[in-house]
């Protein structure tokens, strides 16, 4: 969580530094602040412009009045827009902090995890913190290693082993006036040069109007960057090469073209994002190329389990994904929360593929995960769609969605696009264990390549959603039940419904009501129900009348002409039909139209949910 960007070397230093905010504002919003050198004044002894604010979603619009008393011009400068963990979203707690000279500034995306004991510490010797927060621990322990001649960049790089936890930190000293310095373990920082300037940021969308020169730093690497040049040194005073980044889309795709917010021109970009994601890699005879896989063909023939590992919305995905690889390879296949897999004793051995699902290739979950699957003798491979991204670069190979850069916090066409890609990998892994007949395969592809065209006709019933929506805006409670394809469906429809309704949404498998949530039912209460035509289709029904012989206003995902289905529910959000296995790419469409409708409805803000982040990079 947390969005850091600063710049050394620009002329219109904070015009720049607010524009990268607000793209990085996704990644919390509780707080912001800028901090900033003045190279005018004597660098001996002046102190750090700073201003920050608490407004919440107005915090960077405010800034915005307060960067007219910002040095003319501005040596190097930092910011930040903060997600709250340590501490509540205050002024006080607003990043950037400084040291007790206030010569020295940081900004901190993670937790340390002994901050506790380092205050400790720092309370003994002295120190006067103003903060509740973990970070500001770091810059008193920067600020005694000034104290004793050393430059920035080695005061950091002495500090860094004294940190316990994941963190991605930049640093800006009044002693260095054209000097930021920037380390990371874990969470994610991104560096990059223009022949004058210098720039640090936490995701690259926020660099990419000023340079496409980008680098990626390795954990316990510290850069020094100053205008039109950075050096990276490892802790032991190394200097290394910072890793290129590519980066294939422009920043002109997170706008939002003419849309309300960016989740109607997410949902809207879709089909694009499940086409993009299929295309070159799938082919309607069944054949399936995918190259940043890089893990050879024998390799995976050896796989005998396939264990997806992810959180939130990508758990929803790697539980179809699951289904996929049982039905196409044949493999066993499971799909666990990757904040609990790693704190069990999980077994693997070199039969074992593990599939870290993330949308931004930075969840901390995920990564210690993937992580420990390795220690553990697993292969592993990570699901992202940031190429470069943390994860991406530590795993044996790479499924890369080409969903485009997503700005809503509730993700929605990432989480189309990770379905397109889990159920492409299990084709793949289908051709080459060659455990399914070719002929079953070549129908499977088909069905996959269908999914562009039939997301398209699903969002052409957005007003027919809403109609849905608005008919329960003012509903408390939700339950939303699925069975097989339709579980994981059900379960992302009730996290949308949570994340952006604040509405208490349960998702069961719809079997499973009987045996102890029946009794939460009454009358008035909302259930929401998987009934596509599959298999299931007579059990699900079945549950269907359950609810309805308690009270239940009944609400169904059907196939489009399915009066029989119809007449059973008092609504009807209708989609085009395609094979049981892919339906959750269609499925779940009509599910986020329902939470969008209902959370507008209730006058909340679609885009920035509260108690939120887009990247969760904290435990």
């Amino acid at each position: 969580m947390c969005g850091i960007i600063g710049v050394t070397g620009e002329q219109d230093a904070c015009a720049l530094l607010l524009a990268g905010l607000e793209l990085l504002e996704y990644r919390g919003y509780d707080s912001a602040g800028i901090s900033a050198t003045d190279p005018a004044r004597d660098a001996e002894t002046t102190t750090l412009w700073r201003v920050r604010a608490a407004e919440h979603a107005g915090s960077i619009e405010r800034l915005r009045a307060l960067v007219a008393d910002a040095p003319q011009p501005v040596g190097s400068a930092i910011a930040h827009t903060r997600w709250a963990t340590h501490g509540p979203p205050t002024v006080a707690n607003a990043h950037p902090h400084l040291d007790c000279t206030r010569r020295l500034a940081v900004v901190h995306n993670g937790i340390i995890e002994n901050h506790r004991e380092l205050a400790a510490g720092l309370d003994e010797r002295g120190h006067e913190r103003t903060s509740a927060t973990d970070t500001e621990v770091l810059v008193h322990l920067v600020e005694e290693q000034v104290a004793t001649g050393a430059g920035l960049a080695d005061a950091v790089a002495r500090c860094l082993p004294a940190l316990r936890g994941d963190f991605a930190v930049a640093l800006i000293y009044a002693g260095e006036p054209d000097v930021i310095v920037v380390a990371r373990r874990t969470s994610p920082l991104i560096v990059g040069v223009t022949d004058t300037a210098g720039i640090v940021c936490s995701d690259v969308s926020a660099a990419l109007a000023t340079t496409r020169n980008l680098f990626a730093l390795d954990d316990d690497q510290v850069a020094e960057i100053r205008p039109g040049t950075v050096v990276v040194r490892d802790l032991a005073g190394r200097r290394v090469e910072p890793a290129p980044m590519t980066v294939s889309w422009s920043v002109q795709r997170a706008l939002k073209g003419g849309y309300a917010d960016f989740m109607s021109k997410e949902m809207h970009e879709q089909p694009r994002a499940v086409g993009d994601t299929l295309l070159g890699r799938v082919h309607a005879d069944g054949s399936t190329e995918i190259e940043e896989l890089v893990i050879g063909d024998d390799d995976l023939r050896k796989v005998r389990r396939v264990l997806f590992a992810a959180c939130g919305t990508s758990y929803h995905a790697s539980l179809v994904g699951r289904q996929a690889v049982e039905r196409w390879a044949r493999v066993v296949a499971d799909a666990e929360v990757a904040s609990e897999m790693r704190y069990r004793e999980p077994v693997f051995d070199e039969e074992t593929l593990v599939v870290a699902v993330s949308q931004s290739g930075e969840t901390v979950d995920s990564l210690h995960a993937m992580r420990e699957a390795r220690r553990r003798g697993a292969r592993v491979v990570a699901l992202t769609n940031v190429v470069d991204s943390v994860m991406a670069r530590e795993a044996d190979g790479v499924l890369y969605t080409r969903a485009g850069p997503e700005i809503g916090v509730a993700s929605t066409k990432s989480h189309l696009a990770q379905l397109a890609m889990v159920e492409a990998f299990a084709l793949h892994l289908g051709r080459l264990g060659a455990r399914v007949a070719g002929d079953e395969l070549a129908r499977a592809a088909q069905s996959l390549l269908s999914l562009p065209a039939a997301v398209e006709r699903a969002l052409a019933r957005f007003d027919q959603y809403e109609a849905v929506g608005h008919r329960f805006a003012d509903r408390e409670d939700f339950y939303f039940l699925g069975r097989r394809a339709g579980l994981p469906v059900a379960l992302e429809g009730a996290l949308k419904l949570k994340e952006l309704a604040y509405v208490r949404a349960e998702a069961y498998p719809a079997g499973e009501m009987k045996h102890g949530p029946i009794s939460l039912i009454e009358p008035g209460a909302v259930v929401v129900v998987v009934a596509t035509r599959s298999p299931m289709w007579e059990k699900v029904i079945a549950n269907v009348e359950e609810m309805r012989a308690r009270g239940a206003v009944l609400v169904a995902v059907a196939d489009e002409g399915d009066e029989e289905t119809a007449r059973m529910v008092d609504a009807v959000l209708e989609v085009p039909h395609v094979t049981e296995i892919c339906s959750p790419v269609v499925n779940v469409v009509p599910l986020q139209c329902l939470a969008y409708t209902i959370a507008r409805a209730r006058g909340n803000d679609v885009d920035r949910p509260r108690n939120l982040a887009k990247v969760v990079t904290v435990e």
